[in-house]
């Protein structure tokens, strides 16, 4: 019999069960705790995916606890001040609204924006609002929406796009990095032409930056304009179709594109199933799983772009639910940080000390807020160096290691609870299945077992015995896997 929890489960299939459904909540979410495991293996896997897709059914953060108990949180007048409201967030609706965090995660990745030229906090804190609100709808009115964002249009320069001087920045972008790519089965997607004609139907969208007293209401976020006096009314041909083109126009034909069907599934592919090529390779370079891509560009379609419907698809397939899918994508630093405070349950309060814990990401080589470019950051197997390894480690071996936190203390009760018998090979594996069903190399759990045991022998409480061994575990090569 296995146990978890404090539950008893009597088969093998309901262990397995267990065991996808963490894999889910690590993709879909940042993890679950094993009280939150008992609740959704109750509910099944298909109910708690719809569960997952609806977060606009379940209660928001408390923003009030917010502006009561962080200070920084109405003005946000510095990049550490949005940065620990972000992670704040996440870790705040990690129990209640998973995949709407995730949701926004991701598209911060896709179309990356930073505060190092922003420079204003507050507009780029909306911007995350956008993707928390629109992250799941269709990618048509998502991109819309982004066309219209003021810390866009500022971070690429369409502030200074203007009928008689074209700035090619955003138009250029949209196509490379936010809906086509450069190209697919190497072949380009579209032409400087295109690209020019683009920007030329983007002329007029701006914003007004006028600035107020910052005090004492905060910043005044930038908000979009449109100046028909700046822009060009004359006719455009993109992508092979010609007429008075506006910006809303140009968007519609981009999502007609196979080649965009072929990036957003790529993207949703990296992201929430396995590690693949980075952005840049993708012209010359196949898919990993071809066929998985087929499915989501044929949802694409099917579905009038929904982001929802092609989520419901992936998360329901064969090829998300393979062992082979489970731990195959490194851990952003977000994904380590906020996955491990929620399963400690740590930083549902902004106690003191907040923003130290939530610059971890940044220790880690994600600035939230701030990627290094429009490109955004590099996943995989690119997060790690030789730095963010050692700040990965610690971090987690000091969260898991603290008893005083609710998630860890509840762990090592529902453990020791099992009593006085339980041998060296229960507490490690008690611990992967507390800490979501891990899976260790065999040589990293013998070694583990071969420590626990030790300690048992030389007279240590249970206690002891398993905090080290959830310490030891958040060390391993394998927890920084999802």
């Amino acid at each position: 019999m296995t146990m978890v929890g404090g539950n008893t489960h009597p088969n093998d299939t309901q262990t397995n069960d267990r065991a996808l459904i963490a894999h889910l909540l690590r993709r879909a979410g940042f993890g679950a705790t094993p009280a939150e495991l008992d609740k959704y293996c109750s509910w099944g896997y298909d109910a708690t995916v719809e569960w997952l897709l609806h977060p606009e059914a379940q209660p928001g953060l408390d923003e009030d606890i917010i502006e009561r108990y962080y200070i920084d949180w109405k003005e946000s007048r510095n990049i550490e001040g949005a940065l620990t409201e972000t992670v704040f967030r996440m870790n705040g609706n990690a129990a209640t609204r998973p995949l709407q965090e995730k949701v926004a995660l991701f598209w911060h990745g896709v179309f990356a924006t930073g505060l190092a030229k922003v420079l204003h906090e507050k507009t780029m804190l909306n911007q995350i609002d956008l993707f928390r609100e629109h992250g799941l709808g269709s990618f048509q009115p998502l991109l819309e929406r982004l066309a219209r964002d003021p810390a866009m249009i500022f971070w690429l320069d369409n502030n200074f796009n203007h009928k008689d001087a074209i700035n090619e920045n955003w138009g250029r972008e949209l196509l490379e990095l936010f809906s086509m790519g450069v190209g697919m089965d190497g072949k380009e997607n579209y032409t400087e032409d295109d690209v020019q004609e683009a920007a030329r139907a983007f002329t007029g969208w701006t914003i007004d930056d006028d600035n107020v007293a910052s005090i004492p209401f905060g910043k005044t976020p930038w908000l979009f304009r449109y100046d028909p006096d700046d822009h060009d009314d004359g006719e455009k041909t993109f992508l092979g179709e010609t007429g008075n083109f506006n910006g809303d126009d140009i968007i519609e034909i981009i999502c007609r594109q196979p080649s965009t069907a072929r990036f957003i599934s790529r993207h949703m592919y990296n992201f929430f199933v396995a590690d693949d090529v980075q952005v840049p390779a993708w012209q010359s370079t196949p898919p990993a799983d071809p066929e998985a891509i087929a499915i989501l560009e044929a949802e694409y379609f099917r579905s009038g772009y929904d982001i929802r419907s092609m989520l419901r698809t992936m998360f329901t397939s064969d090829f998300f639910k393979s062992e082979t899918a489970r731990f195959a994508r490194v851990k952003s630093p977000a994904e380590v940080v906020v996955g491990t405070l929620h399963l400690v349950g740590d930083l549902k309060f902004p106690r003191a000390g907040v923003m130290d814990t939530a610059l971890e990401c940044r220790y880690m080589n994600q600035d939230l807020l701030n990627p290094p470019s429009v490109e955004g950051w590099h996943t995989g197997k690119e997060w790690i160096d030789s730095g963010s390894m050692v700040e990965r480690i610690n971090f987690v071996a000091d969260e898991l290691g603290n008893v005083e936190h609710s998630g860890v203390r509840s762990m090592v009760d529902a453990l020791t609870s099992r009593g006085p018998t339980m041998d060296a090979n229960g507490i490690v594996d008690g611990c992967l299945e507390l800490l979501g069903h891990v899976v260790l190399r065999d040589d990293n759990r013998t070694a583990l077992v071969a420590q626990a045991a030790e300690m048992l022998e030389n007279g240590a409480d249970a206690e002891s015995v398993i905090l080290n061994a959830l310490r030891m575990i958040g060390s391993t090569r394998e927890y920084q896997f999802a």
